[in-house]
């Protein structure tokens, strides 16, 4: 799914009345109605008392048919608006004179903070007042309105985006707080990043049946990693297929007290779908991993604690390394000469990153179509600070381009820069899955897939969007508290067949 920009939104909205021949009136009434079926789905109580805070332009517009639609399904509601204001939109003020005729829908205008009404404790709270096309910070009359908003003990729901959000910058200022945001037709970009989660919530993006011509025509650099994008990737298996078509991977991971994580990236690249599986290990992991995983073969390193040289790499269909890696010198050096010498793609994590960040001059021997997997932290090492989410998504597609490499940074919506400098934003995926290890088995399942022949970009977007529906599909058996690494392992298989079986 492609995710536009506040200004491509609008155009959307446009292209769509002019083809549909209907007009902007028409349009807010549709997505009105769809906000509200999804609000009389979560909200079923019609007897929670409901304020709508309602601005001058179109999200002000959403919001007085929100009234009226609610209105006549029965809920008890009350319209909000400003006193005096310098003008409204057209479009506003036709729904604004449309609900001024029902009888039982309560209005109040306000002009200043001692005329903000008293709203008891839960309630609910919609806001209406701005949309997409806010062009600067809140201040004033709307400033203090919603500081006002935002203290009350009430439940807060946004109509398409929280007011004082910007969908494709960095905010600052005064911003509403939704506990839900409900957004036309998609996702903004400014969903996917940490910085707004404060103000999003949870949110949900359902369609208003804009145009799908001018989706599939208007160019995106961003896109959204649903099921649909996912099983494009997906490469069904032949009947007379052999481990010998699987690919052979090759996993340089773990040192002592650390072989843990070698043994969970092992497993998940089996568990991937890799034909054949060796691990190169420090001598103290061998034991360990012949007895946990019968599955896999293991190559013990001359040293006992560390690695300090790597295997020959030419017969290996994927390379993925780090895992539990450590940052000894012997590491250090192995890495470089392998760095040097290495003409195919590798997944690069932990502690290989790590040792590329303390030794930067590495970064230009990264090989073309890698695949390096930071988490902030490690970004940061990598790359540098940066003052926002947006600057570091900038950042990020920067040095996927620089690098011609895949750099995925994990998250809650993991993000995934291609060499092309497209982003895509993962769909799947929990909190649960914040617990020691879920990064060795992200590694392990994209090096699985590597090594099946998979493109970088399809193993990176496949590998992520199954890790996180394999935590969704642990955390609803087990809830997001208990979920542990081998728990994501454990539910692969059944992100597999969900994916692939619909």
């Amino acid at each position: 799914m492609k995710i536009f920009s506040a200004k491509q939104i609008k155009s959307w909205d446009t292209y769509t009345i002019q083809r549909e021949h209907i007009n902007s009136l028409e349009l807010m009434e549709r997505a009105s109605s769809v906000f509200v079926s999804w609000f009389t789905e979560k909200f079923p109580n019609t007897t929670i008392p409901i304020y709508v805070f309602c601005g001058n332009g179109n999200n002000g517009g959403d919001g007085f048919a929100i009234s009226r639609l609610l209105t006549q399904e029965s809920y008890n509601v009350h319209v909000i608006l400003q006193a005096l204001p310098d003008k409204r939109s057209k479009d506003n003020q036709a729904n604004l004179n449309s609900i001024q005729k029902i009888s039982n829908l309560k209005i109040s205008t306000v002009s200043n903070s001692e005329d903000f009404p008293t709203i008891q404790n839960s309630s609910i709270v919609i806001d209406a007042l701005f949309g997409t096309g806010l062009k600067s910070e809140l201040y004033g009359f709307f400033q203090n309105l919603v500081c006002f908003l935002n203290k009350l003990n009430v439940i807060r729901v946004a109509v398409d985006i929280p007011s004082g959000l910007f969908g494709d910058a960095s905010s600052t200022g005064v911003i509403f707080k939704a506990d839900y945001t409900f957004s036309f037709e998609q996702p903004k970009l400014a969903f996917m990043f940490p910085e707004n989660d404060q103000y999003v919530g949870e949110w949900v993006a359902k369609t208003i049946h804009l145009s799908k011509e001018y989706s599939f025509s208007e160019s995106s650099d961003t896109y959204f990693l649903t099921s649909t994008v996912a099983l494009s990737h997906y490469k069904k298996r032949r009947k007379f297929g052999h481990k010998g078509n699987f690919g052979h991977a090759l996993l340089i991971m773990g040192s002592r007290g650390r072989i843990g994580a070698a043994v969970l990236s092992t497993f998940a690249c089996l568990r991937s779908g890799c034909g054949l599986v060796t691990i190169y290990t420090p001598s103290c992991g061998y034991e360990i991993l012949q007895t946990s995983i019968p599955e896999a073969m293991v190559i013990a390193d001359r040293n006992d604690s560390y690695i300090g040289s790597f295997p020959k790499t030419d017969k290996y269909n994927a390379i993925g390394i780090g895992c539990g890696l450590g940052l000894a010198n012997e590491t250090q050096k192995a890495l470089d000469e392998l760095l040097q010498n290495s003409k195919q793609p590798l997944v690069l994590d932990a502690d290989a990153l790590n040792i590329i960040a303390s030794n930067p001059h590495m970064l230009k021997k990264i090989s073309k179509n890698s695949i390096l997997t930071p988490h902030p932290k490690e970004f940061e090492r990598l790359f540098g600070k940066t003052s926002n989410d947006f600057e570091r998504n900038g950042l990020q597609r920067q040095k996927a381009i620089s690098l011609k490499c895949f750099i995925l940074l994990k998250g809650s919506h993991s993000c995934i820069a291609t060499p092309e400098g497209i982003c895509y934003y993962n769909s799947t995926g929990n909190s649960g899955m914040a617990t020691a290890g879920s990064g060795d088995v992200l590694t392990g399942i994209i090096t699985g897939l590597l090594s099946q022949k998979y493109s970088s970009e399809a193993a990176v977007c496949l590998g992520v969007y199954l890790h996180g529906l394999a935590g969704d599909l642990g955390t609803q058996e087990l809830g997001e508290e208990s979920l542990i690494a081998r728990d994501i392992i454990k539910y692969l298989p059944k992100a597999f067949i969900k994916l692939t079986h619909k």
